[in-house]
């Protein structure tokens, strides 16, 4: 499954805001960001001072770029998400959000079993978790409401997950979702609405950068 798979904090400085795609690691004074905050590259210290007045189009862009980098998504697959979005009731930009937070490697980082969704996209393709009991290891696939997401119970005696349920707890989770911390178990209870997605993306630029 294709994925991107160079230096992430480059990802970051590039779209000049955090995005949090190390987990832990992102709130330390270890983070780039916080040392390097200009845009990677060679003149990425000399163009950050300049000043430039950024056209339509690459707001559009980097809006558009923000949203893949934080939930991980190729460009081919970013359009595919697009398309369901258009054929949904509603808003096209909100639904595309909503969209990417129904994404199984997301639900598994939301509920706080992974630091980042990068780790949650490994944990699933690992085959950690089940959606309804059954076994399901495709990072990509979309949860509905009512849905139950579960570590495996051989997957439970794993130290990984006997440290994890400790943690579980620490970070808060969207009210769109519950967690059972004794059981290693998370349910979908409705869709997220925008108000409730906390990623920093105007998604209405991305509608139109698709719409050019």
């Amino acid at each position: 499954m294709a994925r991107y798979t160079g230096p992430v904090c480059k990802l970051c400085r590039r779209e000049g805001v955090k995005l949090y795609l190390k987990g832990e690691k992102c709130y330390t004074d270890k983070c780039a960001f916080e040392r390097r905050s200009y845009p990677p590259g060679q003149h990425g210290k000399q163009t950050s001072f300049r000043r430039r007045r950024s056209s339509d189009y690459m707001l559009q862009l980097r809006a558009k770029q923000k949203a893949r980098r934080i939930y991980g998504v190729l460009e081919k697959q970013f359009r595919r998400y697009l398309r369901i979005a258009e054929g949904r009731d509603g808003l096209t930009g909100e639904n595309l959000l909503i969209v990417l937070e129904q994404r199984m490697d997301n639900v598994v980082y939301r509920l706080g079993f992974a630091d980042s969704r990068a780790q949650a996209r490994q944990l699933v393709q690992h085959g950690h978790f089940m959606v309804n009991g059954r076994k399901t290891d495709i990072p990509s696939y979309l949860v509905r409401s009512e849905d139950v997401i579960g570590v495996k119970t051989t997957s439970r005696k794993t130290r990984y997950f006997r440290d994890r349920r400790e943690l579980l707890g620490q970070r808060e989770v969207p009210a769109w979702l519950s967690l059972n911390e004794g059981d290693l178990t998370g349910r979908v209870l409705v869709l997220p609405t925008r108000q409730e997605i906390d990623v920093p993306v105007d998604e209405q630029m991305i509608v139109e950068f698709y719409s050019r």
